[in-house]
């Protein structure tokens, strides 16, 4: 079966004898090795400040907490996304308002957020679902318009770029997942990138218990209780091995998805997903809309190819049951979705025979 997630991990006579090193070294916990990290993918993502963390999960959290966000507060979201984007949201005790999907994309609707904005809205979280960049123009218009800062999920986007720059630089707050099968994995693992410098202290602080690293422990004060977010020097060092393999990855994605762009065009039964001005999509995911999905997943299934929506839709969860509301255009867009395998693992060959069983129908 030709899966639609895979994790890639550098050779293991590349990836081993660093982690040894590291594992012997005697210093295992934040250390250097975390420091090389963000210097590195800071420098990938053309913004040096960066902060790692021990997940992507940790880095919406952190974002939220860094904005005050609590009880009573409201944060506006897209039920369209994995769990995490929205549990971290409720982890502060604020309210999630859903916003409706572009009916084209299935990404946040800018329209959508404006209508849901009250006094009470802290923050837009926006997500840059399957590798598709939101439309960043518009809402970049409404973050301008009302004060109200944007924390963008880029869990699914790395290398993804926004205005011929990778996304990463351009609102408040970007957020990454190194998670297992995501394009850059360091087993488990996140990053935040802020955009103002001055918050990097507080960002610190909030990763380490209230700590700042920088200041010798016995001299440290906490004013505001932090959590144990950090990353470790081992999971930066397979971060460091991966990050050479980066360009690599991300390009092979990419390339697939084109190909998909170019030879799924006009077939009977697919329309494919537009792509706003002044983005590139990284293509984490290959996704289109199918007519008759469920026959269309049990035709690919039987032919060895992974196809499946793969993420609940948010609002199915009884967590979120206050922010219950109507959304038809992602009802829609919901019933039709459907992810192909896009990533590293698919060969030439692989993808040929994916268009192949497409264009022959189900």
């Amino acid at each position: 079966m030709i899966p639609i997630v895979k994790p890639f991990i550098a050779p293991a006579e590349v990836m081993l004898p660093e982690i040894e090193q590291t594992l012997y070294s005697g210093y295992i916990a934040e250390g250097e090795k975390v420091y090389e990290f963000e210097k590195i993918f800071g420098d990938y993502i053309q913004n040096p400040n960066v902060l790692s963390l021990n997940s992507g999960t940790a880095a919406l959290h952190i974002a939220l907490m860094l904005e005050g966000i609590g009880p009573g507060d409201e944060v506006i979201s897209t039920a369209l996304t994995a769990e995490p984007t929205n549990v971290a949201i409720k982890l502060t005790g604020a309210k999630v308002v859903w916003a409706d999907v572009d009916i084209q994309t299935g990404l946040i609707d800018p329209e959508s957020i404006r209508q849901k904005i009250t006094e009470r809205t802290k923050a837009i979280m926006v997500v840059h679902y399957a590798g598709m960049v939101c439309n960043m123009d518009e809402i970049n218009a409404i973050s301008a318009e009302t004060g109200i800062p944007v924390i963008e999920d880029n869990a699914h986007a790395m290398g993804s770029r926004y205005n011929g720059k990778p996304v990463g630089s351009n609102s408040a707050y970007t957020c990454f997942s190194l998670q297992a099968i995501k394009h850059l994995t360091t087993v488990d693992g996140g990053f935040i990138a802020l955009k103002s410098p001055e918050r990097l202290s507080d960002g610190r602080k909030l990763r380490w218990f209230g700590l700042d690293k920088k200041v010798p422990r016995l001299e440290n004060d906490i004013k505001f209780p932090g959590y144990k977010y950090h990353m470790n020097n081992v999971n930066a060092t397979i971060g460091l091995v991966q990050m050479r393999y980066i360009d690599h990855i991300v390009g092979k994605h990419k390339d697939n998805g084109l190909y998909f762009d170019r030879e799924l065009a006009g077939v009977s039964g697919v329309t494919l997903l537009p792509y706003y001005q002044h983005t590139e999509p990284s293509y984490w995911l290959y996704t289109m809309k199918v007519e008759n999905r469920s026959d269309f997943v049990r035709m690919m299934t039987e032919n060895g190819i992974a196809a499946s929506e793969l993420h609940l839709r948010n609002d199915r969860h009884s967590v979120f049951a206050e922010s219950k509301c109507e959304l038809p255009a992602l009802d829609q867009f919901y019933s039709t979705f459907v992810h192909i395998p896009c990533g590293w693992w698919v060969t030439e060959e692989d993808r040929e025979k994916i268009v192949t069983l497409i264009k022959k129908g189900w």
